[in-house]
């Protein structure tokens, strides 16, 4: 384009400035920015939120913030809902919130459907029920109650703040559920232990005709592992390929391993890992490893801690976690020489971090 005198204009580099930000390619957003600024189309809507989305998907609120200052009387809602984003994206989700309020504060633009999307998604990170309500509220009143975005947006909401009947009561007033919302319904069951709820949601979704992705049985499997539903867990995975053409991915075994580990069934959880086609997978050596430990199966740690330092002979879980098989049934003499036995072979454990200090 270049090459034949042809100049750019602002529909040009926005859709160049957007392929930045997708590959997150921030050399050749600047170039795109001072191409902007030299053909003085720099402070033009579009351009500035292509320009945000480019600085803050690459880790640059701060350069994100200065555009959007330098160019506030020129803004559109598509501008701040950028701005929005990015804080969000880059887990700034407090600003994110403010920056809503500031924009609601404008008296001349207006959040729309993918404002509050995006702002009740910070309110999930935060586990803020308190705002997430108010802007429920405020969602009503602007008439984007029935956006499957928003409702969606709410329901996730709702379930990460633990108000697991508020996100049902959302989730039962949207007409047209699609997959996505019901799996957040699903994994909200799951991660608020209403496991028998998540699993009696599941096949009400597959009698709605709905069709299940891998990430509806990521979700209802969870709920079964952490709700103590063996058989029905099993049953389930068992349909996947069976019933819905989906093969099972390594997220899924770890899922019914860590239901077979829970419930003490050991041997069944070591013959579902060595069946699986993802054996060699440390994590899930690991999670059979951790529930030795808490019903104190010695041999079956040696064995399953072999199996992990074969894959990986300078993993220190394999030690760690048999160590503490040890020390739970108090076998303080073969917890000593196993970590005499790390020192030697110079196998280290990170040590943990914490915030508080």
């Amino acid at each position: 384009m270049q090459f034949q005198n042809l100049r750019p204009d602002r529909t040009t580099l926005s859709v160049i400035l957007s392929s930045c930000a997708r590959l997150r390619f921030l050399e050749g957003g600047k170039q795109i920015h001072g191409v902007a600024i030299r053909t003085g189309i720099s402070k033009n809507s579009h351009i500035v939120s292509g320009l945000i989305a480019v600085y803050s998907e690459c880790e640059k609120m701060e350069v994100s913030e200065c555009i959007f200052d330098d160019c506030i009387n020129y803004l559109d809602v598509a501008c701040w809902n950028s701005m929005i984003t990015g804080f969000s994206r880059n887990s700034m989700d407090t600003k994110a919130l403010s920056f809503f309020k500031r924009m609601h504060q404008t008296s001349v633009l207006f959040p729309n459907e993918t404002s509050y999307a995006t702002v009740l998604g910070s309110c999930s990170s935060l586990c803020s029920l308190l705002h997430g309500r108010q802007f429920h509220g405020q969602v009503v009143k602007s008439g984007y109650v029935s956006d499957l975005f928003v409702e969606t947006a709410l329901t996730d909401m709702y379930c990460k703040c633990g108000a697991i009947d508020s996100a049902k009561e959302v989730f039962d007033t949207v007409l047209f559920k699609n997959t996505v919302l019901w799996n957040e319904m699903i994994h909200g069951y799951a991660h608020n232990g209403r496991g028998d709820e998540a699993v009696g949601l599941y096949r009400e979704m597959i009698t709605s005709g709905e069709k299940p992705d891998r990430i509806t049985f990521v979700s209802v499997l969870t709920a079964c592992s952490h709700s103590g539903l063996v058989d029905t867990g099993l049953e389930i995975l068992g349909s996947m390929q069976r019933d819905h053409g989906i093969e099972p991915e390594l997220d899924h075994y770890i899922c019914i391993v860590d239901c077979l580990g829970r419930a003490g069934r050991l041997e069944d959880a070591e013959a579902l890992a060595e069946a699986t086609p993802y054996k060699s997978s440390s994590v899930l050596w690991e999670i059979i490893l951790s529930s030795c430990r808490v019903h104190g199966n010695v041999s079956l740690a040696r064995r399953v801690a072999e199996k992990l330092t074969s894959l990986d002979p300078q993993n220190p879980a394999a030690y760690v976690l048999l160590s503490n098989t040890y020390t739970s049934v108090r076998q303080w003499d073969e917890s000593a020489a196993l970590q005499e036995l790390m020192n030697k072979s110079r196998v280290r454990k990170s040590p943990g971090r914490s915030w508080i200090t």
